[in-house]
């Protein structure tokens, strides 16, 4: 018997589309400090439209799933990356927090048209039973090699240009990944018992279900932890780190100051996320997920936990990338095939979407509380450890997710 091949071109297209959008997207923490200081903002008010631009993907993305579904796969690509660069170069002449804000809604659906709800489902589609959930994995980890070098290259291109061209040049990189677009040709792998259940059957059946409530439920705390540490771990380093030492390897490769940290800080933990999204991806095929999601959030809680403990000093910063790398988006190839597994492959896009929305509601409250309690408190202290307790609470809530798929009840 021949086997299915597991790199397909559409994964391969898929792949690239989705790490120039994640790369432009990991990238905004970088702008914290640049934006607030020209406009003399509080950090809590471009927080906020970071936050705001999570919230708008959230909601986008079952919105572009659905479109996926139901007009193709392209056409919500097309979409997403017209209002992506849209949404960059108007914020390029944005000077108030509230226009920052208000286009950051722009960027957001411009994520989840270039995102994981669109990509993983057709991604999903287009791949064999055997294969799904290592694809699953590598298409994720495609977001996670964007995140390496998004950081540092907006560090870099903010060193001979100001943020506003950034934005420009971050545009255009996504307007390019269209070139992409000709691989994304699925075939249909859905299953006559999928193809004959309409949409709000599919949807009616899932919303019964306690088993998808608590899968919504556990992804919240994935996008708080994710949102904050995007948006804010750069300003965090740069601010309460201890000083990398002069002559030591980093300063030697170019690391001199807790600013360059910070960036180099996001591009080390996607740089680990590649390896422990394939490997989750992977593990996915052979173990249940539910466990593997726990497994993974309560990591999370002990990882996130033992560094706030710890004085922090170049060393703990790369430490802790490392480890909170390696978990980072693992989650996302086992959420998004335990949703394909339990409610078939036809209406994953909108059904993940949907979940995925819990995980955008998270990560507003992350990018939005670190601003607001830095502000108060003067540090990101207090905020950290709610992520600390919300990884705890997912990682119960999944123990009672019942990994069976959930057939058509008859009329």
């Amino acid at each position: 018997m021949t086997q299915a091949k597991l790199f397909t071109p559409v994964l391969i297209g898929g792949a690239v589309i989705l790490m120039l959008s994640f790369a432009i997207r990991a990238s905004f923490g970088v702008f914290q400090i640049p934006i607030a200081s020209e406009f003399n903002w509080p950090r809590a008010e471009f927080s906020l439209a970071i936050a705001v631009q999570n919230l708008a993907w959230g909601i986008g993305q079952p919105i572009f799933g659905a479109i996926a579904e139901r007009w193709g796969d392209r056409l919500a690509i097309i979409l997403g990356a017209l209002v992506y660069a849209l949404g960059l170069v108007l914020s390029a002449f944005a000077v108030e927090p509230g226009q920052h804000q208000l286009l950051e809604i722009l960027v957001g659906f411009g994520i989840a048209g270039t995102g994981f709800g669109v990509i993983l489902a057709v991604v999903g589609r287009a791949t064999s039973d055997e294969n799904r959930s290592l694809a699953l994995g590598i298409a994720t980890a495609a977001g996670s090699a964007g995140q390496v070098f998004g950081a540092p290259m907006a560090e870099l291109l903010l060193g001979h240009f100001p943020w506003q061209t950034v934005f420009v040049i971050f545009a255009a990189v996504i307007l390019a990944s269209l070139a992409f677009l000709p691989l994304i040709r699925a075939p249909e792998r859905a299953s006559r018992e999928d193809l004959a259940e309409s949409m709000g059957s599919v949807l009616m059946r899932a919303f019964r279900d306690p088993s998808y409530t608590l899968i919504f439920l556990g992804f919240f705390s994935c996008g708080y932890q994710l949102g904050f540490i995007t948006a804010h771990f750069p300003a965090m380093v740069t601010e309460m780190c201890g000083a990398v030492p002069p002559g030591s390897l980093l300063a030697g490769i170019g690391i001199e100051t807790t600013s360059a940290l910070g960036a180099a800080a996001i591009s080390v933990i996607g740089l680990a996320n590649i390896v422990g999204t394939i490997y989750a991806g992977w593990a996915g095929k052979r173990w249940s997920k539910k466990y593997l999601l726990a497994g993974i959030y309560l990591l999370r809680t002990f990882v996130a936990g033992a560094f706030i403990l710890t004085p922090m000093t170049p060393a703990t910063v790369l430490i802790f990338s490392l480890a909170m790398g390696a978990l980072w988006l693992a989650t996302v190839p086992l959420t998004s095939g335990l949703v394909a597994h339990i409610y078939g492959l036809r209406y994953m896009g909108t059904l993940y979407g949907i979940v995925f929305f819990s995980h955008q509601v998270g990560a507003f409250l992350g990018v939005w509380l670190g601003g607001k309690l830095y502000d108060i408190y003067g540090d990101y202290t207090l905020v950290w450890w709610v992520g600390v307790g919300v990884g705890a609470f997912s990682a119960i809530v999944h123990l009672p997710v019942r990994e069976k798929r959930v057939e058509l009840q008859p009329a």
